[in-house]
C-alpha cells in the first residue's frame, strides 16, 4: 500500500503540537497525529522523559520510545525556569494543541496550564490524560497501567478463577488513554474549524477502558452475580471456546454462530457429529463442553500453525494460531498493507515500526522520520520558529532552560 505521495494530502497537514506526551499514554496520542501530518514538536525536560531513561546499559535508545516518537521533531525546554516558561508562552502563541498526561494541576502548579494558555491563546486546544481525570474525590491518586488495571475492574475479571487476578499482558489503560485522547483532540479542532476557540480536552484511563467491560457488566446485570474469572473459557458464552493444544503452539478457535461449528466438524473429518444431541446447538455444547472441547482437540492436536491456518480459510472457521511477538512483527499481511515497515534508525538499524491504524483512504500517511534524538530540533525550533539567534540558544543551553 503506498502511504505518502505528492498528489495525496495529509490530512493534519499545517496543524502543530506542542506534545509533552510522556511514556505511553500520550506519545501514542501525538503519534497518530504525526502520522496523520501534524506538525509535532515533542518537548522534553533538558534530562529527557521517562521513557528516555529505561533505556537499558549500553544501549542508544528503546524500540519503544523509537515506536511512539517517529515523525516528531525533539527539543528541551526546563518548565521550571522563568525563561522555561516564556518560551513556552511563546510557542504557545503559534500552536494549535497542546498535549500532556503529567499528574493532574501539574501544568498549574508550574504557571503554564490551561486557564493560562487560553488566555494567551484563545484557539489553542489543551489536552490533558490523566489516570482518574482532573476532578472528584480519585483525581490525585497515583495512576499506572497496573494500578488503572486494577481500579477500573479489568484485573477482576481476567485470569483463572482458583488463582489470583492477573494483569492483562499488555499497557491497556496507557494504549486506551491514548486513543481517547487523539479522539478528543481531533473532535476539538473539528469544533474550532466553527466556533473558532480552543477548548480544554481530557481523558481518563480509568473510563477510557469502561466500554472493554461490556460483557462482565451484561454478566452481572443477567445473573445478580459478580462475574467470575474464567481463563481461557467463554464462561458458558460459547462453545467451543479458548485455546487448543497445536504440533507447535496453540490455536485460539471462537465460533459465533452455528455454521462455525459444523465448518469445525468438516475440517476435523467428524460429519457424523453432526446430528449428535450433545453438540447440536451452542447450549447443548455448553453443557457437554468436556465432550466439545475433546472432539476439538483430537483435530487440532495433528496439526501445526500452518495447517490450521490453511484449515481456518479453508472451512471459514474463526480460529488463530497464537503467535509471538516476532512472528507478529513480521506478519506479511500488516507489511503488506503498510501497517509495518522496516526503517532504518540511527540508534537501532533496520527496526520494523507501526504507520497508523487509522486509515482514510485518498489520503496519504506521514513518510516515516526517526525519533528524535533529545534537543536534536533545539536550534531549529528556537532558532528558525521562534528567531532566536545562535548566541541566545548557547545562552538558553548554557542557564539550563533548554
Amino acid at each position: 500500500m503506498t502511504h505518502a505521495t505528492a498528489s495525496l494530502p495529509l490530512p493534519l497537514a499545517g496543524v502543530t503540537v506542542l506534545d509533552f506526551g510522556q511514556i505511553f499514554q500520550g506519545s501514542y496520542a501525538s503519534v497518530l497525529m504525526a502520522k496523520a501530518g501534524a506538525n509535532i514538536i515533542k518537548v522534553e525536560p533538558p534530562h529527557g522523559e521517562p521513557l528516555r531513561q529505561r533505556t537499558p546499559p549500553g544501549r542508544k535508545g528503546t524500540v519503544s520510545f523509537a515506536m511512539l516518537n517517529a515523525n516528531k521533531r525533539g527539543i528541551t525546554l526546563n518548565l521550571k525556569s522563568p525563561r522555561g516558561r516564556e518560551l513556552l508562552f511563546e510557542m504557545a502563541r503559534r500552536a494549535d494543541v497542546l498535549l500532556e498526561n503529567f499528574a493532574p494541576g501539574a501544568m498549574d502548579t508550574l504557571g503554564a496550564g490551561w486557564s493560562v494558555l487560553h488566555e494567551i491563546n484563545p484557539r489553542l486546544i489543551y489536552a490533558t490524560g490523566t489516570g482518574y481525570g482532573i476532578s472528584g474525590p480519585d483525581r490525585d491518586n497515583l495512576a499506572m497501567d497496573l494500578t488503572v488495571q486494577a481500579a477500573s475492574g479489568i484485573m477482576s475479571v481476567t485470569g483463572y478463577a482458583d488463582r489470583p487476578p492477573v494483569r492483562a499482558g499488555i499497557t491497556v489503560a496507557d494504549f486506551m488513554g491514548g486513543t481517547h485522547l487523539y479522539a478528543g483532540i481531533v473532535t476539538a479542532l473539528y469544533e474550532r474549524d466553527r466556533s473558532g476557540l480552543g477548548r480544554l480536552v481530557e481523558i481518563a484511563m480509568q473510563e477510557a477502558v469502561y466500554y472493554t467491560l461490556a460483557a462482565p457488566f451484561e454478566a452481572l446485570t443477567r445473573t445478580g452475580q459478580i462475574p467470575p474469572r474464567t481463563g481461557n473459557d467463554s464462561g458458558g458464552a460459547a462453545s467451543p471456546y479458548g485455546i487448543f493444544p497445536l504440533k507447535d503452539g496453540y490455536l485460539a478457535i471462537h465460533p459465533g454462530n452455528e455454521q462455525h461449528w459444523r465448518n469445525i466438524l468438516k475440517a476435523a473429518g467428524r460429519e457424523d457429529l453432526l446430528e449428535d444431541p450433545r453438540f447440536r446447538t451452542m447450549h447443548d455444547r455448553s453443557r457437554h463442553s468436556a465432550e466439545t472441547n475433546a472432539v476439538v482437540t483430537a483435530w487440532t492436536e495433528q496439526l501445526t500453525k500452518a495447517e490450521a491456518t490453511a484449515q481456518a480459510r479453508k472451512f471459514r472457521i474463526p480460529c488463530s494460531p497464537v503467535r509471538d511477538v516476532s512472528e507478529v512483527m513480521h506478519d506479511a499481511h500488516m507489511h503488506g498493507r503498510g501497517m509495518l515497515e522496516t526503517i532504518e534508525h540511527p540508534d537501532h538499524g533496520p527496526v520494523v515500526l507501526p504507520t497508523t491504524p487509522i486509515r482514510l483512504h485518498e489520503t496519504a500517511i506521514a513518510k516515516a522520520t526517526p525519533s528524535p534524538h533529545l534537543g536534536q530540533l533545539n536550534p531549529e525550533i528556537y532558532g528558525g520558529w521562534l528567531g532566536l539567534s545562535e548566541p541566545e540558544i548557547d545562552a538558553l543551553k548554557a542557564e539550563g532552560v533548554i
